[in-house]
């Protein structure tokens, strides 16, 4: 049971530079965290809980929270997730203001949710397939075939990380025009354990290993094998954020931030990894335009920034791909049954 409660304020929270998963500046959540049963996930702390009855927090006056907090820094997250959207539709009043206010936004909605009916021509909407019920989805993804969107999974074992069911949704994804597809881990306390055991019909050995394994390793694995799966697809494997065909410097912090964060994950390279990481948020913190700064003269003159990173954004500027970072991507992208017969 869901009980759902009017409340005077929303949840806003600013990011001084992008960071994974959604690499907005950002994050707008005009309902409560819990607004789910018998699973809920905080898509904002990448957190799944469960509970039997919720009492979901809904603003009571989306505009007037907004004018309140402004100004705001795009990219913006619309966290709209779970079928507290259909019924209320503050995600969507939230999107219409951003493109009033012309702030790039990113909507994330879910399956038990609903996609918005005005969209603004440059924002991003985030389908999370969560449930993996692959025939609503369809369903989901024949209505946004006229937006600009993509997939997110949020990765929990074993709900989704079956890879015949995520082979088939990188497949649906790519026919109803999909510009995306991303896992996401997603850490699940214990009560969130026991609501996906009660759920599934669980063997023995999967039992054990939802509760007494660390499951990190398979996450990790899954986020992966999805990235993938996109490329197979021809689709991007992370969430690309609103704007992303600008030469900013945003969105150059991240191209830097991806390929760093996923050379940490891999331990490779760490101690470059770590450096990438620092010139990502140095270029993000510049008062100039680095494609201007480009054009003008050449990005090494910016004394902090490290040779790989004046390397990448060189090319990006120029091209819109950069070799090292498509490197690191190739090295991201591997099938958890790759070597299987």
């Amino acid at each position: 049971m869901i009980l759902y409660r009017k409340s005077p304020q929303f949840r806003i929270r600013r990011t001084p530079a992008p960071a994974p998963p959604y690499w907005t500046a950002t994050t707008i959540a005009p309902y409560g965290p819990k607004r789910a049963t018998p699973l809920a996930i905080d898509y904002t702390t990448l957190r799944a809980t469960a509970a039997d009855r919720l009492e979901v927090a809904v603003t009571d006056d989306v505009r007037d929270e907004l004018e309140r907090t402004r100004p705001m820094e795009g990219p913006v997250l619309i966290d709209a997730a779970e079928s507290t959207e259909e019924v209320f539709r503050r995600g969507e009043e939230v999107l219409r203001f951003c493109g009033e206010q012309r702030l790039g936004a990113l909507q994330l909605v879910s399956t038990r949710g609903a996609l918005p009916r005005d969209v603004p021509d440059d924002a991003v909407i985030a389908i999370a397939a969560w449930p993996l019920d692959l025939n609503v989805l369809e369903r989901m993804f024949a209505a946004a075939k006229d937006l600009r969107w993509g997939v997110v999974v949020p990765v929990m074992y074993p709900a989704t990380t079956e890879l015949a069911q995520l082979s088939d949704l990188a497949s649906m994804a790519r026919k109803h025009g999909a510009r995306f597809l991303a896992g996401v881990s997603i850490d699940m306390d214990p009560t969130a354990k026991q609501a996906i055991a009660s759920a599934m019909n669980l063997d023995d050995d999967s039992y054990a290993m939802l509760f007494h394994s660390a499951l990190e390793p398979i996450h990790m694995a899954t986020e992966r094998h999805i990235a993938a799966l996109a490329a197979e697809q021809t689709l991007a494997d992370f969430i690309i954020p609103p704007r992303w065909n600008e030469r900013s410097n945003w969105n150059a912090s991240v191209l830097l931030t991806l390929t760093a964060s996923r050379m940490l994950a891999m331990e490779h390279d760490v101690d470059l990894a770590a450096t990438i990481a620092r010139s990502a948020r140095l270029v993000c913190e510049l008062d100039k335009p680095i494609a201007r700064v480009a054009e003008a003269a050449s990005l090494s003159i910016i004394e902090a920034l490290d040779e790989v990173s004046v390397e990448m954004l060189t090319e990006w500027l120029s091209d819109g791909r950069a070799g090292y970072a498509e490197t690191i991507a190739k090295m991201w992208r591997m099938r958890r049954d790759y070597g299987v017969e």
